[in-house]
């Protein structure tokens, strides 16, 4: 494991902030590339060498837009206000937490300059979105990080709809923590009409960042020393011991502040709508917690999870939706209910109170809303929408059968997260020919912790939920949300060759090895990995 195979938590926490929006760049730059989409060009100064700029709490945090074909997006450090009281130092795409929406239209092909001013190396992966290989922005396996004061663009075709996000993918569990990433829509080439489009960027950070300090080596939470009895599995020596506090526990102890858009509690930017609207909201997770959704007032549909369309939605109302990190729900509703209601989260977390959307009607906006109490179900995507006729189904043949148990060991003080008992780089990829129809059973064996696993390059279809089949509408995804004792078999066609990441979306898990490959028979990167850029895929 690297130097940064440690929790999140080990890192200030710098999320969030204003939205404030550059202009995309339509000019051609006159930079030299090399044959990789790297340009040598440096920038004019650093961001060690910058002073670091505000943001003003007052500033506009509604989410704008960039549209077109052609796009730049800097990576630079800025200071960002959560509210009035809380500000972080972050790293940012074009000075904002999130970085501007992206606004494609399917069949488009778009060119993206990724300008690195930070003090370190980054990239871009675009997640959930199929692009080929090398282009999916992963240091070491599809490319090498762009160094400080380089460029490097990014070109492809946007083939599917949805929604979608881009963020960092060297050293993740740092540069996402620290607010590199941003959302990408892409527009289907026949529109599907809305009065109102909001997009929601969830997120989570601490109030105290001196308690990145108290727990910066990924040492196990209360725990003992390991027990003598212990195993070697993936370069890890895995005791076997009781964790009085896991991971999944800790975490919402430490990140308290939630965010939408940057902005946190009374900052959050209320969604204003008029009687009789058609109003959708995206909802993207880019943090490490499950956030469990109330929408007030009003019956709403799931129209589409991870940018794939549900068949034939349900209204439903008086249910919590629950969005694992990596996940993305776009909900629609008709403002049939005049008054001021709440987007909300409602859940035990003490951070869940400030997690607050207002949604005012025209002529509302004097009245006050109110958080509402009581249990409320939590709704089972898998039972949602109306079953219809997929590419997949439980019992049919396939080429490739796989089996990831994904589970919490810890030793010498520490915890790691495994794949079948072993730890990146030493978890076996899972080799492929394109074609191949592949089968993935996935086993959440941790006694507590979630993992929201996520596959690059393709998406699968979840065909069984703890052994029975599937009932609602086909469930097309790229990333999952696997509680604890939960097990999902889902399948999918290598049909994009390349080597991919398939791994937990907690970044702090991946960091600490919950990592796979996926390896396609006779497929060559079109890149040398050079040793000194020091790429961090995890």
């Amino acid at each position: 494991m690297n130097k940064w195979t440690i929790r999140p938590w080990a890192y200030p926490l710098v999320l969030g902030g204003v939205l404030l929006l550059s202009a995309c760049s339509t000019a051609t730059d006159n930079t030299t590339m090399d044959h990789n989409g790297h340009s040598m060009n440096s920038s004019p100064e650093t961001s060690s060498q910058a002073q670091t700029q505000q943001m003003a709490a007052s500033s506009d945090s509604s989410m704008e837009v960039l549209t077109g074909t052609t796009f730049t997006l800097t990576a630079k450090e800025k200071m960002l206000h959560l509210d009035d009281k809380t500000m972080k130092n972050a790293w940012t795409y074009n000075g904002t937490v999130p970085g501007p929406q992206l606004r494609v239209k399917q069949g488009e092909t778009i060119s993206v300059t990724l300008k690195n001013e930070l003090p370190e190396p980054v990239t871009i992966h675009w997640h959930g979105l199929p692009v080929p290989n090398n282009m999916d922005g992963i240091p070491g396996v599809t490319q090498n990080a762009v160094r400080p004061n380089e460029s490097f663009t990014y070109k492809f075709k946007v083939d599917v709809a949805g929604t979608y996000w881009y963020h960092s993918h060297q050293n993740s569990a740092k540069q996402v923590d620290k607010g590199l990433y941003g959302s990408l829509v892409v527009e289907p080439a026949t529109p599907e009409p809305v009065d109102k489009d909001f997009t929601l960027v969830l997120d989570e950070w601490m109030q105290d960042d001196s308690m990145a300090e108290m727990h910066g080596s990924g040492m196990s939470h209360g725990t003992s020393a390991p027990s003598s009895a212990s195993s070697s599995t993936g370069g890890h020596n895995m005791a076997s011991m009781e964790m009085p506090m896991s991971d999944a526990e800790m975490m919402p102890l430490m990140y308290t502040i939630f965010s939408v858009n940057g902005k946190t509690g009374p900052a959050i930017q209320p969604l204003s709508v008029k009687e009789g609207e058609k109003v959708r909201i995206r909802l993207v997770n880019a943090g490490y917690l499950n956030h469990k959704l109330n929408l007030q007032g009003h019956e709403f549909k799931i129209v589409a999870t991870d940018g794939q369309p549900i068949n034939n939605p349900p209204l439903v109302g008086g249910q919590l939706l629950n969005i694992g990190p990596g996940e993305r729900y776009d909900l629609e509703f008709v403002a049939n209910n005049p008054g001021k209601w709440l987007l909300e989260e409602r859940s035990t977390n003490p951070g869940a109170k400030s997690l607050v959307v207002p949604i005012v009607y025209e002529g509302s906006e004097s009245k006050a809303a109110k958080s509402e109490a009581g249990d409320m179900p939590t709704i089972d995507i898998t039972k949602y929408g109306e079953a219809a006729k997929s590419s997949f189904t439980l019992e049919q043949k396939y080429d490739i059968t796989y089996q990831m148990d994904l589970n919490t060991e810890t030793a010498d003080g520490k915890i790691f997260f495994t794949i079948n008992g072993k730890t990146f780089p030493n978890v076996p990829p899972l080799n492929v020919k394109k074609g191949n129809l592949v089968k993935v059973t996935l086993v959440n064996k941790s006694p507590k912790d979630i993992h929201p696993m996520h596959l690059h390059g393709h998406f699968f279809q979840v065909v069984s939920k703890n052994g029975q089949p599937i009932s609602g509408s086909p469930l097309v995804k790229d990333t999952l949300n696997i509680l604890p004792g939960e097990a999902y078999v889902v399948a999918f066609e290598a049909d994009n060759p390349g080597d991919w990441m398939f791994h937990c979306h907690d970044l702090g898990h991946a960091a600490q090895g919950m990592v796979s490959e996926i390896k396609y028979e006779g497929f060559k990167p079109d890149f040398v990995v050079d040793p000194t850029v020091g790429n961090m895929p995890e």
